[in-house]
Parts: C-alpha cells; sequence; structure tokens
C-alpha cells in the first residue's frame, strides 16, 4: 500500500525536487527521474500517473517555504528588532529560491500548461507560507511594540511578492540597472517597509522621548514669551489652528493624542474643562484657562469653545483637516513648523512640538502639583517625572531670586 512515507514514493519526490530545481520541469524527463530514484519508469507512472501528478506531490510535499516559515515562527522571539526579523527572513528566503533557480523559472514560464490541480496546489503553498510568515511578523511587530499600517497578512503578501519578484528578475534577465546586488535589494527593501508599513507606537514613542530626556537629564521647556508668542500667531492664523495650539500648551498633549481626540472626549461647564484620551495612556486631563501666567478666556468661552461653536460640520473629531478628515499627527505637526520656523528657542534651534508637554509639565509643578498628582495626569513613573521636577525646582529658584533683587 503505497503511503507519503512509502521510501520508493519519497525516492522519487526527491529526485523530481532535485532535477526541476537543476534544469526546470519542462526539461525533465520521467526517464530520468526514474533513474536517478534507481526505480523503473512504471514505477513513476504508477505512484504519480505523469510528470505532472509527480510535480503535484512535490509542491504539496516537499513544502520548501512552508517549513522555512515554521522555521521563522519559531524564531519569532528571538530577534532583536524588526530590521533584523525583516533582513533575516529575506535573506533566508532569496537562499532558498537561488537553491532552485531553474523550478523558479519553470513556475514562471510554465504555469500556464500545468494542470488545474497543479495551479491550485502552488496557490495552496504560497497562502500556507503566507501564513507563517505573517504570523513571525505579527509575533515581532508585537514584541517591538510598533504600529503596522497594514495588516500581518498584507505585509506577508507584499514581502513575498517583492521576494519572489526578485528572484523572477534575477533568473530570468541580465544586465539591469534595478539594484546593484542582492545586498543593495535587501536594504531597500527593509527600509521600505520600516518607514512605510510600520512605525513607533504613539505610546511607545511618548515613552521614548521622555526615557530620551531622562537620560540626557535636560529638560528643554520653552519660556512664556516664546509661549505666548506662538499662541498669537496661532490666532492669527485661524480658530482651530489657535484652539489646537491652546490645547497643546493647555493639556500637554502629543500630537498622536490630538490627532485621537474626539468632540465627545472634551467635557466642559462652568467649573472645569478637561479632555477624556481613550488611547494610549488613558487617562483624563484638564484644559487649563492659565498659560504660563497668562488667561486665555473661561472654561466656558477659551479658543476652544470658539472652534466647536464656529463649526458647522457633523464630524465627530475634534480638530479636521481642509478634506474634513480627522487631523493625522503628520498635519499637526506640519501645524507646528509652519507656526514656528522663524521662532528661535533658547537652545539656538526652532522649537520643536516635544518641547510643548516638557513646558506644560514643568508648569504644573512650580504652580503646586505634586508628583503623585502628575504620576495620574501624564501616566509616567517617578523616574520619568525626576528631571522635571528638578527644572521646576531650578526655575523656582531662579525667579526667587529675581523677586528678592526687585524688592532690594
Amino acid at each position: 500500500m503505497s503511503t507519503p512515507r512509502n521510501p520508493t514514493r519519497q525516492r522519487l519526490i526527491d529526485a523530481a525536487l532535485k532535477l526541476f530545481a537543476a534544469q526546470g520541469v519542462t526539461e525533465t524527463t520521467t526517464k530520468q527521474i526514474a533513474e536517478l530514484a534507481d526505480v523503473n519508469e512504471v514505477t513513476l507512472f504508477r505512484h504519480f500517473g505523469n510528470k505532472h501528478g509527480l510535480l503535484l506531490a512535490v509542491i504539496q510535499e516537499a513544502a520548501v517555504f512552508a517549513q522555512l516559515g515554521q522555521t521563522l515562527v519559531q524564531q519569532a522571539d528571538q530577534a532583536s528588532s524588526l530590521e533584523q526579523a525583516l533582513k533575516e527572513y529575506a535573506d533566508a528566503c532569496l537562499q532558498a529560491l537561488e537553491r532552485v533557480p531553474e523550478m523558479v523559472r519553470s513556475v514562471v514560464g510554465e504555469a500556464g500548461q500545468y494542470p488545474a490541480e497543479n495551479r491550485e496546489a502552488l496557490g495552496r503553498g504560497f497562502t500556507q507560507a503566507n501564513r507563517y510568515v505573517a504570523e513571525y511578523l505579527e509575533a515581532v511587530i508585537d514584541g517591538g511594540q510598533l504600529q503596522a499600517h497594514l495588516p500581518a497578512e498584507k505585509l506577508a503578501s507584499l514581502l513575498n511578492g517583492m521576494l519572489l519578484g526578485y528572484a523572477v528578475i534575477e533568473f530570468t534577465s541580465e544586465f539591469h540597472d534595478l539594484w546593484q546586488d542582492r545586498e543593495d535589494f535587501l536594504e531597500n527593501l527593509v527600509t521600505l517597509f520600516l518607514q512605510g508599513a510600520v512605525s513607533p507606537n504613539p505610546v511607545t514613542l511618548s515613552h521614548a522621548i521622555q526615557l530620551a530626556s531622562l537620560a540626557t537629564n535636560k529638560i528643554a521647556d520653552l519660556p512664556a514669551r516664546l509661549v505666548h508668542s506662538i499662541l498669537q500667531k496661532a490666532k492669527k492664523q485661524g480658530l482651530q489652528e489657535y484652539a489646537l495650539v491652546y490645547v497643546l500648551f493647555g493639556a500637554g498633549l502629543t500630537p498622536a493624542e490630538i490627532a485621537q481626540l474626539e468632540r465627545s472626549h472634551y467635557i466642559s461647564d462652568r467649573d472645569q474643562q478637561f479632555l477624556q484620551i481613550t488611547k494610549g495612556l488613558i487617562r483624563q486631563v484638564p484644559v487649563n484657562q492659565w498659560i504660563m501666567g497668562k488667561r486665555y478666556g473661561t472654561y466656558q468661552k477659551n479658543p476652544l469653545t470658539q472652534w466647536l461653536r464656529s463649526r458647522k460640520d457633523t464630524h465627530s473629531a475634534l480638530f479636521i483637516n481642509a478634506a474634513q478628515q480627522p487631523l493625522t499627527e503628520a498635519e499637526v505637526r506640519q501645524l507646528w513648523q509652519e507656526l514656528t520656523t522663524d521662532l528661535i528657542a533658547p537652545e539656538g534651534r526652532s522649537p520643536t512640538i516635544e518641547q510643548v508637554q516638557q513646558t506644560w509639565c514643568v508648569e504644573m509643578l512650580m504652580r503646586g502639583m505634586n508628583l503623585k498628582d502628575m504620576q495620574i495626569l501624564t501616566g509616567w513613573e517617578n523616574r520619568q517625572l525626576e528631571p522635571y521636577i528638578q527644572k521646576a525646582k531650578e526655575k523656582a529658584a531662579l525667579e526667587q531670586a529675581i523677586r528678592l533683587d526687585q524688592k532690594t
């Protein structure tokens, strides 16, 4: 009784794979396969019917790429970064393809001649391999706390498609100028995925900014004069621009958090106003009416309420772009650049949008907020707040010295 484990059957599959890989499917005869497997041709026909039946068995049972995918899933937790993971997979995949160049040529050039069941088997093989790669990418992305802009299955499909495209071009043409060599192709492929398909999770990015500040132990908050100047420039630009910058300085939010705000997240009455942050570091944050010693309206009449009352649309987003779509993080950053291009911070460069949150944090501490309350408002740990506490103490001491000199 024949089974997939039958030694004779397996020898025929191994021989066929070897010859298909070396000289292609068309150039390989059943006689050659039988001779290499050390059986007669009649045995081959008895097991597989014909060469295409044997090719079907090779596709289904050799499972070269499925095996590669299974190995990747097992190795997912060993990759130190997504960049390393992508390079390792792409390199392994290309090495596997380079071991069977003639088979790749045959699949590309002759697939139209294969029976439908063979083409279906090819499709199932690619799909299965793709699932393993998707599982691998998903594990690495989750482990690196990254934000994927496409589902893992789509990322895997695009990645495998590009790798197969590389193999097809390399094995079927010469003297092209598409890339210098395989290393050049791999570097550009990984760069494309890292810059276009994934990005740091907003929470992770915010955390990284704080850790960077902690590492340098330097908080670059902005002086009151510069803050008020930015707010005035925003006011001249428009109601939404003024409201957005007001929220930035009044609530100490990140650009990512600003982009995720909806109208329902803003709660206000005569005694208070605050925003509900529903993604990332989930919390409630007050929107201050006093910013760096100057009052910007009241809880019921301020730049934000004026913007909301002026709107005629029904969009749920708190801030929208010209296309009536939610304002993106990139658009928030672009607006900030437009407002601050000709301004200079104490460090001698244009103020960055990350300095807004630092400014808000230092100001809150100087106004009397204690460490525990700041942890609740920011979601940060003690060690992240320590540099801000030190900066607030330094500024308070300087202001006290100035007041004493003025009295004298």
